[in-house]
């Protein structure tokens, strides 16, 4: 188990994190969302002993201490993934990925690089030079080979963000697949819903260097505190309750995605069309009512200015009032 206790952190006299306890089962994938500069990659560079803290960090009974008590920084049983990748150009991606394994034993050695290409897809790719790769191969060779030597905690900071959109996909499945058959612990810092939303265990929310929220990514999708943590997901509206409610005298709003938004001959709103996106399966469609702008889905185009109807389902306007 990793155990954060009361961890901060400051470069120079600005702080980064601020108070930081957190919990981390072994075999657990965690995902770790928030605004840019929130925090996310400094805590996971913390995590792995790269920045010293006043706080405290373990893994089980062992207290790890950080650069100030590591000649070398970093935890031999914990593996980073930076967005740097650091490949070595002038070896092959078997090379690379087999780097730091023991030549003791070669075809154990060869064996377990042929595992992790096929892990991350990269097996046609095995004698082509580091240097010739493209930004997305180079980081799925990286990934192989941060699980080379087995680690017991993965540290993943946008782990996908410069793969293709159709490969994306299966890999996500067959990464994550592959650290829960191993029990590995995972930690991903992300900006994608769906690395946060599909894989993860527990989802942490970050803002301004604090836990800001916490949860089950489906707690934290379907009942959201607030906007900043529904917006990390998509898009959300913010519609006044005695927009809804007639006899509702409060000024409160309640958080609607789009797709929760129907467009229904008995609808209660009366939204004016202002632009239709083509998303595939649907349409986002921009409208407005009174002088709110809402968003919602509706799986034909609906042409400018037309009039429509929408519907809000009175219970999810009960849970998130």
């Amino acid at each position: 188990m990793l155990i954060l206790k009361k961890v901060s952190f400051s470069y120079n006299i600005t702080p980064v994190l601020k108070n930081i306890n957190l919990k981390v089962k072994k075999g657990e994938n965690v995902s770790i969302i928030g605004s840019s500069g929130c925090g996310k990659s400094t805590l996971l560079q913390l995590i792995y002993g790269l920045h010293q803290t006043s706080g405290k960090v373990f893994w089980g009974e062992k207290q790890l201490l950080g650069p100030d008590f590591n000649i070398v920084p970093g935890e031999s049983f914990i593996k980073y993934l930076a967005q740097d990748f650091d490949l070595m150009p002038p070896l092959s991606v078997e090379e690379n990925v087999g780097k730091h394994l023991s030549n003791m034993f070669p075809a154990k050695k060869k064996k377990r690089i042929r595992e992790l290409l096929r892990v991350v897809e990269m097996q046609a790719m095995a004698k082509a030079k580091a240097g010739n790769l493209s930004g997305g191969q180079m980081q799925r060779v990286a990934l192989a080979r941060a699980l080379a030597n087995e680690p017991e905690l993965l540290l993943l900071d946008e782990p996908f963000s410069h793969i293709d959109h159709f490969r994306k996909n299966n890999l996500r499945r067959r990464l994550f697949e592959y650290l829960k058959e191993k029990q590995v612990t995972c930690i991903i810092a992300t900006h994608d819903s769906t690395d946060a939303l599909s894989f993860a265990d527990q989802t942490i929310v970050l803002k301004d260097g604090r836990i800001h929220a916490s949860g089950t990514p489906e707690k934290l999708f379907n009942n959201p505190p607030n906007k900043y943590v529904a917006s990390l997901f998509g898009d959300v509206n913010e519609i006044k309750l005695n927009f809804l409610d007639p006899e509702d005298k409060s000024n409160k709003k309640i958080l609607v995605y789009p797709h929760e938004i129907e467009v229904t001959g008995r609808g209660t709103l009366s939204v004016r069309v202002q632009e239709s996106y083509f998303k595939g399966k649907n349409y986002l469609i921009k409208g407005k009512f009174k002088d709110e702008i809402i968003f919602f889905d509706h799986h034909l185009f609906l042409p400018e200015n037309e009039e429509v109807m929408v519907h809000i389902s009175p219970d999810l306007i009960k849970l998130r009032s």
